[in-house]
């Protein structure tokens, strides 16, 4: 095993047994857009970088895009988000398209980071935008998507919160506060960052873009009031409209989620599992500007993105991950002997007609095929023998309970 080559740092192999579930989690958040009627679309995974110049924070740019140089001497990344792609897109055919949009995708990205727990290089991620509605009424639709997600696979309100601020509401108290324009970019982001660092790392930090300690001391208990939502009329009007969507109880203002992208300009929102293990789930909020950036005409909206990893390894953490999805609605169909061979085939057949997924078997002795079809994981085994062809039947076993009963043809589609 040795000479084996290894994968990348950082990307991951999906087996079936992980395909399946990641397959699972596509249904789940499928389910969750569509049944606010997102539209499903994609876009290219390479992108120029001038792309996310344009529409993305420096960090990202410099840091954490992996850049080359195609042989036409061209700057072109693997796509670290969608956002950028999504405004490129909605630019170029802005006078054909009916708004809002409400689109919604699932692909893979890269970002050149550490590989730890909740991260990796490779990764695949949902994103879902409303696009060219300004109200508050689009912000909560957008939390509903994901509180409905959360519903879909199991996630309870006692082991998921959506923490909610609003840029507007922030920008007006740190006015307040005597910070300077040039300043609140940087000192927002590192709002962002404030629960990932020492406080007294995060003081000093702060203190480096040349605030006073009465300054420090007023955004500390900016940073504390859990009822500052009161004075904001967006916030206000979110939570009566999340009130209505039936979904409060997943939602909590923190003023302390600010959302560290730059074309963030209203609500911002991130998914929080309850003991703190883990990075967001997921994370998103409002834009003024989607596509102005981009050439087209400024365009307002709002939008979100989760990652399968965190996602994935919070579900595992709560036992909510499905056990046995690698065959679902599969059956296994032996053989009885080398002259029935040709009668199985056609049973196969018949039954992929009828929407079944179906394995065959190669002759060999019915304990071998059985321990084959219980090794695989599928739940039931047909047996069509001389007797059951000539009485219209097949004798089907429950791998799990080692039960077996004979079944009319007809009637097979009854076993699932």
């Amino acid at each position: 095993m040795k000479n084996v080559i290894k994968s990348i740092k950082g990307t991951r192999d999906f087996f079936p047994k992980e395909m399946a579930r990641r397959s699972w989690l596509v249904d789940k958040l499928k389910s969750a857009s569509e049944s606010f009627g997102y539209q499903r679309y994609e876009g290219p995974c390479l992108e120029t970088i001038d792309l996310y110049a344009a529409k993305s924070g420096e960090e990202l740019v410099k840091e954490q895009a992996f850049v080359f140089e195609d042989r036409g001497g061209d700057l072109i990344t693997l796509r670290p988000e969608l956002t950028p792609t999504l405004a490129r897109m909605v630019a170029s055919q802005q006078n054909e398209l009916v708004f809002p949009l409400r689109w919604w995708a699932f692909g893979p990205f890269w970002r050149y980071e550490r590989p730890q727990k909740g991260r990796t290089r490779e990764f695949y991620q949902w994103n879902i935008d409303l696009i060219g509605s300004d109200a508050v009424q689009a912000d909560a639709e957008l939390l509903a998507v994901a509180a409905n997600f959360l519903k879909l696979v199991g996630l309870k309100s006692d082991m998921v919160q959506i923490l909610v601020n609003d840029r507007r509401l922030m920008d007006r108290k740190l006015t307040e506060i005597g910070i300077s324009s040039d300043t609140r970019p940087e000192l927002l982001r590192m709002i962002d960052r404030i629960d990932k660092q020492p406080s007294d790392v995060w003081e000093k930090n702060v203190e480096a873009l040349g605030l006073v300690t009465s300054q420090i001391d007023a955004i500390k208990t900016l940073l504390a009031d859990k009822k500052l939502w009161k004075e904001s009329k967006e916030l206000s009007q979110l939570f009566e409209y999340v009130e209505a969507l039936g979904i409060s109880e997943y939602i909590r203002y923190n003023p302390k989620i600010i959302r560290g992208l730059d074309y963030y300009t209203g609500v911002v929102f991130e998914a929080h599992e309850v003991q703190g293990d883990f990075r967001a789930i997921l994370g998103g909020g409002h834009y003024a500007n989607l596509v102005g950036d981009v050439g087209g005409q400024p365009l307002p909206g709002g939008g979100f993105a989760m990652g399968d990893v965190v996602a994935m390894l919070v579900l595992e953490a709560y036992g909510l991950l499905p056990a046995d999805l690698s065959y679902p609605n599969t059956v296994f169909v032996t053989v009885f002997n080398e002259e029935m061979l040709v009668e199985s085939i056609k049973l196969t057949t018949e039954l992929r007609e009828n929407g079944f997924h179906v394995i065959l078997a190669e002759p060999d002795k019915l304990a071998k095929q059985f321990k084959l079809a219980d090794r695989l994981g599928v739940k039931f085994a047909l047996v069509l023998g001389p007797d059951e062809l000539e009485n219209d039947t097949v004798v089907v076993k429950d791998l799990r309970t080692f039960e077996q009963r004979a079944i009319a043809r007809k009637d097979l589609s009854s076993i699932f």
